[in-house]
This record gives C-alpha cells, sequence and structure tokens, in this order.
C-alpha cells in the first residue's frame, strides 16, 4: 500500500503484527527460562480476573472509549440504512458463522492435527471474537477508507450499546453449544470492568476535557497523548499472555497457524456480507466502507479480558482470542485495499 493510504494510522499500529511477534518471541521466552515471573503474576487474582492484565487492559480500553462521542446518536434517524446494515450483520450474522466456521475447521478439518478438548477450547476463543465487533480500530480503517467520521461515531456509538446488552447472553449461548458451563458472574464482571466502567470513564473525561479546553483541544492535543499508551498496555498485555502460553505455543506451534485460518475467512466472509448488502441498499461508499470494517474487526481487547477471566490466561481459549490479534492488522489492511479499489461499486456521495 501507498503512503498516503497508510497516511493515518501510526508507527505502532501499522507494524502491530510485528510487534504482536516479538511480544509471542519475548513471552514464550520468559515463560520458558524465567517461570518465576508469570508464576508470580498468577497470584494476583480476584474472580478469575488477573489483576496486572486488567490494569494493562484499562490502559488499552479507556483512550478508546474516549472517542466515542454518543451525542452524535441524535442524528440516527436521518440515514439509518448503514446503521441496519452493521447491526443485523454484527449481532444477528457474525456471532454465529464465526461458531459454525470455527467448528467446522477446529472439528473436522483438522480433527486428525487438534485434540478434541483443545479443539472446544479454541473454538470458545472464536466465539469471544466473533461476538464482539470493533470499537476504536475503525476510526482507523474507516479513515484510510475516506469513511464519513460522523456516521462512523455513530455506527461505533451504538455498537458499544448493544454490546452491553447482547455480549454476554450470545457468548453463553454459543459456549453453551459448544459443552462449556459459563460462569455468568464471571463473564458479566468482565463486560462491567472492560466495558461499562472503562466507557463511564471515557464519557466523563471527554465532556470534562472539552467543557474546559474545547473541542479542537480534545481531538487535536488531548487524545494524541493516549495513542502509544494505548499499545504499549496491548503489547506488555501479550508479552504476560505469552508468558502463560509458552508450554502450549512450543507443543503445538503448528496450531497458531490452524487456529489463524478460520479466523481470517470470518474476517473476509463478514466483510463483503456487509459491504455487498451496502452494496444492495444503494449506500455511498463513505458509510459503506465502515459498515464493513466494523464487522469484520474484531474487539479483541475485550475479547482477550474475557477469555482470561473465564478460562484464565494460560488457556487455550485465551491463546485463540491472541491469535485474532495476530492477523487483524494485515488482513484488514488488503480489506483496507480492496475498498479503496472498489469505489466505484458505489454512488457518489451528495
Amino acid at each position: 500500500m501507498s503512503d498516503k493510504k497508510n497516511e493515518g494510522i501510526g508507527f505502532f499500529e501499522k507494524y502491530l503484527t510485528l510487534w504482536v511477534v516479538l511480544c509471542m518471541v519475548v513471552g514464550v521466552f520468559i515463560g520458558k527460562c524465567m517461570p518465576w515471573l508469570p508464576s508470580f503474576l498468577g497470584q494476583f487474582e480476584y474472580a478469575k480476573v488477573s489483576i496486572p492484565i486488567a490494569i494493562l487492559i484499562w490502559l488499552m480500553i479507556y483512550p478508546m472509549m474516549m472517542k466515542v462521542d454518543f451525542q452524535s446518536i441524535k442524528n440516527v434517524g436521518k440515514n439509518p440504512k448503514g446503521l441496519y446494515v452493521t447491526w443485523v450483520v454484527n449481532w444477528l450474522i457474525k456471532p454465529f458463522t464465526m461458531y459454525g466456521i470455527a467448528a467446522f475447521f477446529f472439528y473436522i478439518i483438522f480433527k486428525s492435527m487438534i485434540p478434541e478438548d483443545l479443539a472446544r477450547d479454541y473454538l470458545a476463543g472464536a466465539v469471544l471474537l466473533g461476538a464482539a465487533p470493533c470499537t476504536a480500530m475503525v476510526f482507523v480503517w474507516s479513515h484510510l477508507t475516506k469513511g464519513n467520521p460522523a456516521y462512523t461515531v455513530v455506527q461505533v456509538a451504538t455498537n458499544d450499546l448493544i454490546i452491553l446488552i447482547a455480549f454476554t447472553p450470545i457468548v453463553a449461548f454459543l459456549l453453551g453449544v459448544s459443552g462449556i458451563t459459563v460462569p455468568w458472574n464471571t463473564l458479566l464482571l468482565s463486560v462491567v470492568l472492560f466495558v461499562v466502567i472503562p466507557l463511564g470513564m471515557g464519557i466523563i473525561t471527554r465532556l470534562s476535557v472539552i467543557k474546559n479546553k474545547g473541542e479542537d483541544y480534545f481531538n487535536n492535543s488531548f487524545l494524541p497523548k493516549f495513542n502509544n499508551i494505548t499499545i504499549i498496555g496491548l503489547l506488555l498485555t501479550l508479552v504476560i499472555i505469552f508468558s502463560f502460553q509458552g508450554e502450549v505455543i512450543l507443543n503445538n506451534p503448528l496450531h497458531i497457524i490452524l487456529i489463524a485460518i478460520p479466523l481470517t475467512i470470518q474476517t473476509f466472509l463478514i466483510f463483503f456480507i456487509s459491504y455487498f448488502a451496502s452494496k444492495f441498499l444503494n449506500l455511498t461508499h463513505d458509510i459503506a466502507a465502515p459498515a464493513g470494517m466494523i464487522g469484520a474487526s474484531n474487539f479483541f481487547e475485550l475479547s482477550v479480558a474475557v477469555a482470561i477471566s473465564l478460562f484464565g490466561a494460560s488457556s487455550p481459549a485465551a491463546l485463540a482470542t491472541i491469535v485474532g490479534v495476530l492477523v487483524e492488522v494485515p488482513v484488514m489492511l488488503v480489506l483496507v485495499k480492496i475498498a479503496n479499489q472498489t469505489t466505484h461499486w458505489f454512488p457518489k456521495e451528495n
């Protein structure tokens, strides 16, 4: 992709896959050569939630939530078709296609390569990814595809509201189908910790800063201060998780690739379902592209957090959600390129 197309995505975000690979190497090294460190960190838990990882995940999610302007919801009725696409694909299609594709690969295609107990856990991680469509990173993908920024905000804002209601029952239902008993209190606690509280703090911070300093200061000076903090929090989280996952990765290196295959197929499928639905509804490209991106991308911070809370940082389910992080950026950049090359499919913007 040209430099012009990559404009707007930061250095860390642009090479996120490379950093994830490096974090995997460092984490596995720590787990193998310094096992006392993950053992020490593992002592700090509450209700199966790792306190060190929870703090780092807050560093990731809090800046993202500050970007969401819920006041934009008042304009939702002017052009709701793009929102209908987002809602239907994200919540009535995506979780179930993720379950179906992952189950097909883990239980049938890869049956001879993945033991049944690991397949069940990997499926659980895939379900967590499928039930958590993207929030903050969609702003990056929207920018790269010249999406309508105001409309993207509404898509993200309403998506966050739906997460609060739909994420828990969908995950519980699909994990129940998978034969996994779900502790509802832990799942609800994870949603409260990693969505409700940071979302509330983000809204309060946003309103407070804008009131005192103005919206230009908030967007151009205040928010950029948190860009690197978000990525650093993500990378440190991955180092800790991979240190817990060291033995699993070393014993099953092929599984990283095997997990990535259905996740990648799911990403392309959901994008094109949203994209072609938008084309069918005669939406403009600046609405269609973000609609496709928000479903294709995942709220992997929430997925990782809930996987750790439900199954533990050293679980195969958590590993599956981390693989989602690993494939996210390169796949989404391919979709950005596809979207930018197909603008002629859509009517011109008014």
